[in-house]
């Protein structure tokens, strides 16, 4: 999956989850959760899965001086 298809599933996983529903579809497809804690950690998982694909390698420089004595 790609971070705009995850996105979108997490923006139709959010709006039913305010709304009280408990059926998502999305790409043609529905899934109902049987309870709200499902559906919570469904939007847990796709977070966790987002932030993975989000995080950048980044590289911190930190100048170190030695003076010679």
């Amino acid at each position: 999956m790609t971070l705009d298809d995850l996105k979108r599933h997490h923006a139709a996983l959010l709006t039913a989850r305010y709304s009280g529903t408990r059926s998502v579809s999305y790409d043609g497809k529905t899934v109902t959760y049987g309870s709200d804690a499902e559906l919570a950690a469904a939007i847990a998982d796709i977070e966790r899965r987002i932030a993975t694909l989000e995080k950048t390698s980044r590289r911190i420089l930190r100048p170190h001086a030695v003076k010679d004595l």
